[in-house]
């Protein structure tokens, strides 16, 4: 043995018995601090990585197809994990270097794009109905500390119109936030939590119209302030929600609604073949459309306008203001006047100079702007009537409490 060198191991072990040594001193000088690396982490809403496998597309396919049961409505799933990482992207794109808002995952069924936003730090709430795939998830939530919430809910039966007890997968929003752990901030405030999902087709347009009825109530998860939505809707909802005044069949009540109480951003357009099925066929599904483009679901991000309730539009009258919209729109093409003679407006005209709007404008030439204009204009008026809605109302609502 050469002099001066260590025996076999002897350096592992003094550098073992040296760290030792090191961490016995300055754990008197840590514990004395108010919050750890990683809790002072999540206290500003940045979790470390946790460095979870995410599952390759045909693992998940397959895990997909043993999920289908009979009877179960149609539903899609990222499978891809380039895909879910460029939708993470999307998610987390403009946010401020502050405290991220929780983000509401509802039906993430494999979890694929859950993982993925979970090592990219962001915590995340899993709300999901179909009990095939909750273990998974529990599963999953229990091995992380606290950054995945795991809510047995159903998003598209949040706040049903009936009365008794509800039984779960349904359930209430203020149950849902509750369990969230959040608490409602002024509207005015900034964006209290996100929501991410993929509307079902079969039940697209009436999803969208109910959210819209809850965004101008402020009543449901818009209570609790300017919820975002980034949802997965078909191309052809999205070239309604964007059209442009005067264009044929695009333009809709839908449009102006959501225009007027949303900022309307296009994060991200994918093929309909990039998402995995519930089929048991393996098939796609895909909504025919004849006139709109359809090719493509886009991710959209909905964030609620902040000066939406001025002027005279308020909760207490937005479901006048929506049916108002409706009955203008029902018939695009015809003249806003016999709209209005036809609420016994005799002053039709002079009201129409008064907003700067030409007396033979027909109702898809209006802005959404001029909609809330003629609203105030309305409101303040003593012609102004609300019953000349009532029976549609009451049959929308109807239509749209699925």
């Amino acid at each position: 043995m050469l002099a001066g060198r260590a025996p076999p191991g002897a350096a592992d072990c003094c550098r073992r018995l040296l760290s030792a040594t090191l961490a016995a001193g300055l754990r008197p000088l840590l514990c004395g601090l108010p919050l750890c690396w990683a809790t002072a982490r999540r206290a500003a809403g940045q979790w470390p990585s946790p460095g979870l496998r995410v599952p390759e597309a045909a693992e998940t396919e397959r895990l997909v197809q043993q999920a289908q049961r009979r009877g179960v409505s149609l539903r899609r799933f990222i499978a891809c994990p380039q895909l879910a990482r460029t939708v993470q992207r999307c998610l987390q794109s403009g946010t401020g270097p502050g405290p991220q808002p929780v983000l509401l995952e509802f039906a993430p069924g494999p979890g694929v794009l859950t993982r993925t936003l979970l090592n990219a730090g962001v915590k995340v709430v899993a709300l999901e109905s179909n009990s095939v795939f909750l273990p998974n998830l529990q599963s999953l939530e229990n091995s992380l500390d606290g950054q995945l919430k795991v809510i047995y809910g159903d998003f598209f039966r949040l706040d049903p119109l009936v009365s008794g007890t509800l039984k779960p997968p349904a359930m209430c929003s203020d149950k849902l936030f509750e369990t969230m752990g959040l608490a409602a901030v002024p509207w005015m405030a900034d964006v209290p939590v996100k929501v991410f999902g993929i509307l079902p087709q079969k039940k697209e347009r009436n999803m969208l119209w109910r959210l819209l009825f809850a965004l101008y109530e402020c009543n449901s998860i818009y209570r609790y302030g300017r919820v975002e939505l980034n949802l997965f809707i078909s191309e052809k909802e999205y070239k309604v929600l964007t059209a442009k005044p005067g264009e044929p069949r695009a333009y809709q009540a839908l449009t102006v609604l959501w225009q007027l109480g949303c900022e309307i951003q296009l994060l991200h357009m994918e093929p309909w073949s990039s998402f995995v099925t519930n089929l048991k066929n393996g098939g796609l599904w895909i909504p025919k459309s004849v006139f709109l483009p359809n090719d493509h679901l886009c991710l959209v991000r909905l964030t609620p306008q902040q000066n939406l309730f001025t002027g005279g539009l308020k909760p207490t009258n937005g479901t006048t203001f929506i049916f108002m919209v409706k009955q203008c729109l029902a018939k695009p093409k015809s003249r806003l006047t016999d709209r209005l003679h036809s609420w016994s407006l005799d002053d039709a005209g002079k009201l129409l100079r008064q907003l700067e709007i030409p007396r033979k404008a027909q109702a898809r030439d209006l802005y959404p702007e001029d909609y809330k204009h003629l609203f105030e204009a309305l409101q303040n008026s003593n012609l102004f009537i609300e019953t000349w809605f009532h029976d549609e109302a009451l049959e929308s609502i109807r239509n749209i409490n699925l």
